[in-house]
């Protein structure tokens, strides 16, 4: 993506906090026709020492899991919090709208999961079921067997390591003047931009105490009920 320097972070725990927090990412992969195709999919992230690693599933009838057996490569991006920037937080009139937001783009390698391989595919489920309700494996652990198998069936699962990663976080940060401004304006907005507010906080655009981090790198085993 287009990315000044200015808005660019190198920092693992910033990306690993936009995918933990925004988790609903876009798959993206080449149809047949060489055009691309996306998929809406809630991902978990797994950060480890050797980097970033993403599990999900997708219904089986969509067609992009074979786009993945036949070209492992592929696109991840992950759209954190955005909100319009009005030219009012700058002390003079010489200026115009922008649009603030936090997004991360991952370059991937996909590993399609067995599809006989149900011990697997539950592992990976109670990894998101951890992530999103935890409270609700118990029902997912006591489910009628035959049902659980024909479920399991219905999904495609895999595996993405991430070989490359950018993070993007734009807040005018080269504009120290308008920060106080911004936050404030921000802060007394929706959810969205109240969003950003705490990213101009945690960035040290501003004073301030931002929301704790919460949680371990990898959350995968201490949530889910195994």
């Amino acid at each position: 993506m287009y990315l000044p320097s200015q808005f660019a972070t190198q920092d693992q725990r910033l990306a690993a906090r936009v995918m933990r927090e925004h988790p609903l990412a876009s798959l993206i992969t080449t149809d047949d026709a060489g055009l691309p195709y996306v998929s809406h999919l809630p991902l978990h992230l797994q950060h480890e020492d050797t980097g970033f690693r993403l599990l999900g599933h997708m219904a089986r009838p969509n067609v992009q899991w074979r786009h993945l057996q036949q070209h492992a490569r592929a696109l991840v991006t992950f759209m954190g919090p955005h909100a319009y920037m009005s030219p009012s937080v700058y002390p003079d009139r010489a200026r115009v709208p922008s649009w603030n937001y936090v997004a991360v783009h991952c370059s991937v390698t996909a590993r399609l999961l067995d599809h006989d391989d149900a011990h697997a595919k539950d592992a990976l489920l109670k990894c998101l079921i951890g992530d999103h309700e935890p409270a609700y494996a118990a029902q997912w652990r006591d489910m009628e067997g035959e049902l659980a198998r024909k479920l399991l069936a219905g999904i495609v699962a895999f595996e993405l390591q991430v070989d490359h990663w950018q993070c993007k976080i734009k807040l005018n940060q080269h504009r120290p003047e308008s920060h106080a401004a911004l936050h404030a304006a921000y802060l007394g907005g929706g959810a969205q931009q109240q969003a950003l507010a705490d990213w101009m906080v945690r960035l040290g655009l501003v004073g301030g105490s931002s929301a704790p981090s919460g949680g371990p790198d990898d959350p995968c085993g201490s949530n889910a009920d195994s």
